[in-house]
């Protein structure tokens, strides 16, 4: 798979399923291509909060991040302190937090999924790969 190509299509960019057997690949062509990586690890986030602190820790969000969706989406459809061509977050090992608090998890991703939306309007790719074995959220296509 072309990821150095598919990353630079602005339509395309959303939430997706991490892709099984690119996530390297991925990293490295969105890298080549100019584009921020960030991953957050999941791993021993069990609800709302801490998932907030997570995110806002891996993508050094300012000081005055409020930690409620809305002040997620603000910083995620921001981030003028990491200027770059575009934006790869990658969500690692969700399946605990999905597992545990679904419901906050749920709304996190569409919150990135309105963030990718703000981006995709001025023409800057925002992408969120989401890691994780379950089939748990139907709505999450593969980027394939």
């Amino acid at each position: 798979m072309n990821y150095a190509e598919i990353l630079t299509r602005v339509e395309r960019a959303s939430v997706y399923h991490m892709p099984q057997d690119g996530e390297e690949a991925l990293v490295a062509a969105a890298e080549q291509n100019g584009l921020q990586v960030f991953r957050v690890d999941l791993s021993s986030v069990k609800d709302k909060r801490k998932l907030l602190d997570a995110i806002g820790k891996a993508l050094a969000f300012p000081e005055w991040f409020g930690h409620n969706w809305d002040a997620l989406l603000d910083c995620l459809a921001d981030l003028n302190w990491r200027p770059a061509e575009g934006y790869v977050v990658i969500l690692e090992h969700c399946d605990g937090i999905h597992g545990r608090a679904e419901e906050d998890f749920v709304q996190a991703l569409q919150v990135f999924e309105a963030a990718a939306n703000e981006w995709r309007e001025q023409g800057i790719p925002f992408w969120c790969f989401v890691d994780m074995q379950a089939d748990g959220i139907n709505w999450l296509s593969d980027i394939a």
